[in-house]
């Protein structure tokens, strides 16, 4: 049988992200986020701006504020 020539292993699935083999990076890549967004458009959002974490002033620095005094929407922001 051939080996085939195509940049992924296995056909599209909506049940599992897309597998890379090593070759052609930037078509995985939009798989894999097409693939992720399907899930859910937030947890791309959080691949690319990092994890949130709420911040307070004290003394004219940035800190992070601790988890006792987070908001409910905090909370849902950093979940």
């Amino acid at each position: 049988m051939a080996e085939s020539q195509l940049p992924f292993a296995e056909g599209a699935s909506i049940h599992r992200p897309p597998m890379f083999c090593g070759l052609n990076y930037q078509f995985w890549k939009i798989r894999m986020q097409i693939f992720i967004e399907s899930i859910d458009k937030g947890i791309w959002d959080a691949i690319v701006n990092g994890l949130y974490t709420p911040k307070c002033v004290v003394e004219n620095k940035q800190v992070d504020k601790p988890w006792s005094e987070w908001t409910e929407e905090e909370r849902r922001k950093a979940q």
